[in-house]
């Protein structure tokens, strides 16, 4: 599982082959088949492990009775860490979120961050919130999700290939990004929309 996760970090599900994992693994192909009928069961597998982990990695960041930016700030260093501690895993999420016709496993990681995100950022506000101003909130926050995500994951991945920028840094930065950005959001600013100037 090790060599596979390997793998298809470096190469991408589509580039990777048995014969790839089974050399890096350091067995024949032949029994690499006895265990997994094929690359889709194998990456499954891979990405299933990946799901698990990093789900388990954000609960555990959860903190009962925190703020909602102390909740985005948890999330947000989580990610950063399990980038960290799990380049090739997070190679793989990088690679294939988006890409569900590659593996469901990955796209239900899609889905479960975004409904903790929202939750993250709606905390706060719901006792504060009639049913029919929280539905809207709600909606609108599944909205911002995929705009944070991915931005919060490519500025992380960019922050792997240049170690050089302190990390507290780049994790201040995104933190004042999603926050200081939904803030305003929060409070009703919006652009104005079709007026010429």
């Amino acid at each position: 599982m090790s060599a596979a996760l390997a793998e298809f970090g470096r190469r991408g599900f589509h580039l990777t082959q048995m014969e790839h994992v089974a050399a890096a693994a350091g067995v024949s192909k032949a029994l690499l088949y006895q265990h997994f009928e094929s690359k889709e069961q194998l990456f499954s597998e891979v990405a299933q492990t990946i799901v698990d982990d990093l789900t388990a990695r954000l609960a555990a960041s959860e903190v009962e009775h925190a703020s909602s930016l102390e909740r985005v700030s948890g999330m947000v260093a989580t990610l950063f860490d399990y980038a960290t501690a799990e380049p090739d895993a997070w190679s793989v999420i990088i690679r294939h979120l988006d890409k569900p016709e590659v593996g469901m496993e990955l796209r239900e990681l899609r889905e479960s961050f975004g409904k903790a995100a929202a939750d993250r950022l709606l905390s706060r506000r719901r006792r504060q919130l009639d049913a029919r101003e929280l539905a809207a909130n709600e909606r609108r926050a599944l909205l911002l999700v995929p705009l944070i995500y991915g931005s919060l994951f490519s500025l992380i991945s960019w922050w792997l290939e240049h170690p050089e920028t302190e990390r507290e840094r780049v994790e201040a930065m995104a933190l004042d990004f999603i926050w200081l950005g939904l803030e305003r959001v929060r409070n009703g600013e919006r652009l104005p929309r079709g007026q010429e100037g």
